[in-house]
């Protein structure tokens, strides 16, 4: 019998979500699924939504929950983590700091100031994870889908663990671009490569040949005209697991930032538009260039804040006992894939170390097409994207891979380094102010940060903070 484990189970809406795909499929409708949570009470919620469908539909899956992240990973075939460290009350700070310096992120979960303080706030949990789980389960196929996605899954293959990112921002911006086209999406076929949250379709087409392309420029232009708002954003929840269902998600509201990409470089972006308007200079300048390119502003702290996670949970609930079929997520096929040895082909985050893709570093992290088996996953060789999109998404593997170091090391150094060379900071700021800027963000981090990142003087007050904070940690 198959066990999977997801450790964050009681998350947002997603992990239950996730369940939902997982048992859709009959080769895993016997499973064992183990969910993990430190929160007695969020991981109980999951747990008893997840049994209440498991008893509807009539399934023999057993599901079990626990806060003891050793009894969880014992045995595991698959572990998949969905957590995110410190909560909303840390989020809080990758956001506001960094905004106080001029610094205006939509997300911050990537790179830029606040997606290094998500990962380095992270490190210490994916240590104790890495630790137990080589003891425990040695050969389990990790799948991560916590962010940011890059820099936690190079660290966690580092730690040794064979572990593949997943993110929906492939699947729901191919079926996005289908629908702008008036195209079925099971007629188009589509070759994408680049970096989570930064990947780039390098061919679009129907399955007769047509190439898509020409008529995609043409309609996007038309379409997404700077300054002008859609209808849609406000109902942009961040949750774009429904996005093969539902035009409104994923579309990102205008989308004048991919749109003017795609014209100045060549190629459509993966990530929508407030998302990847954080990844470059060019677009959050200041407050006046983000409304000329983002008319509708899309925040996903303040969206973070609004969650009603029982009722998302419930409504979710009633979906899937309507129609138990999985959503756009790569997670359930690639259990699925491994478990029958039926082949599927996915998009996943992997380490460049093979030099999966020629002209991006080795000590990268990349997304490519991934063949998935019974051997697990093999991402496959795709050569070298074009020079202009390589040298983008070099701007932001210099902050990724510095903060992997810096975490890997432990030096400090390497923090200020990676904060320092992020595209949209370093528009901004000088270098005296982005290193006030992140002196301060290791403070306000300190008592969730590794030891040997803390600053000095942090000293007894993020030791006081640290054991109160533990619980926050997986």
């Amino acid at each position: 019998m198959t066990k999977i484990t997801i450790i964050g189970a009681g998350g947002f809406v997603f992990p239950f979500r996730l369940i939902g795909d997982l048992v859709s499929f009959p080769a895993l409708q016997d499973a064992t699924l183990h969910l993990m949570d430190l929160d007695a009470g969020r991981v109980a919620r999951t747990a008893t939504a997840a049994r209440e469908l498991v008893a509807h539909h009539g399934l023999g899956v057993e599901v079990l929950e626990t806060t003891d992240r050793r009894e969880a990973l014992a045995g595991a075939d698959v572990v998949i983590i969905t957590f995110q460290v410190g909560g909303v009350e840390s989020y809080k700070w990758d956001v506001e700091i960094p905004r106080k310096y001029g610094i205006d992120q939509a997300v911050g979960d990537t790179v830029g100031p606040g997606g290094v303080f998500r990962f380095l706030r992270s490190v210490r949990a994916y240590e104790d994870i890495a630790r137990d789980a080589l003891e425990l389960c040695p050969d389990a196929q990790f799948i991560n889908y916590a962010n940011p996605m890059a820099m936690a899954t190079a660290f966690l293959n580092a730690k040794g663990l064979r572990t593949v990112g997943l993110c929906h921002s492939v699947q729901g911006t191919t079926r996005m671009l289908a629908r702008t086209l008036g195209v079925p999406y099971d007629e188009v076929e589509f070759i994408s490569a680049g970096i989570n949250h930064q990947a780039w379709i390098l061919e679009f087409k129907r399955r007769n040949g047509e190439d898509l392309y020409p008529r995609l420029r043409e309609v996007m232009a038309a379409k997404h005209q700077r300054g002008v708002a859609a209808s849609d954003l406000h109902d942009d929840d961040g949750d774009h697991s429904e996005a093969a269902a539902a035009a409104s998600n994923y579309e990102g509201g205008n989308e004048q930032v991919r749109t003017q990409l795609m014209r100045s470089f060549g190629y459509f972006e993966t990530e929508s538009s407030h998302h990847a308007s954080e990844y470059v200079p060019y677009f959050r300048k200041d407050p006046e260039t983000v409304l000329e390119y983002i008319p509708e502003r899309w925040d996903y702290y303040e969206i973070c804040l609004a969650h009603d996670e029982q009722g998302d949970v419930d409504t979710q609930l009633e979906k899937l006992k309507a129609d138990l079929t999985p959503s756009v997520e790569y997670g359930a096929s690639i259990v699925n894939a491994i478990v029958t040895g039926v082949p599927a082909v996915v998009y996943g985050n992997v380490p460049n170390s093979t030099g999966v893709i020629q002209n991006l570093p080795s000590d990268a992290c990349v997304e490519v097409a991934c063949l998935v088996d019974g051997k697990g996953v093999q991402p496959t060789s795709f050569g070298e994207l074009p020079p202009q999109l390589a040298a983008i998404n070099r701007t932001n593997t210099n902050v990724q891979t510095l903060a992997v170091r810096a975490a890997l090391t432990g030096n400090v150094e390497h923090v200020h380094h990676a904060v320092a060379l992020d595209p949209l900071t370093a528009a901004h700021l000088t270098l005296d102010r982005i290193a006030e800027m992140t002196d301060e963000l290791l403070h306000a981090h300190a008592a969730l940060l590794p030891e040997s990142l803390r600053p000095a003087d942090a000293g007894a007050a993020a030791h006081t903070a640290d054991r109160e904070a533990r619980p926050a940690l997986v």
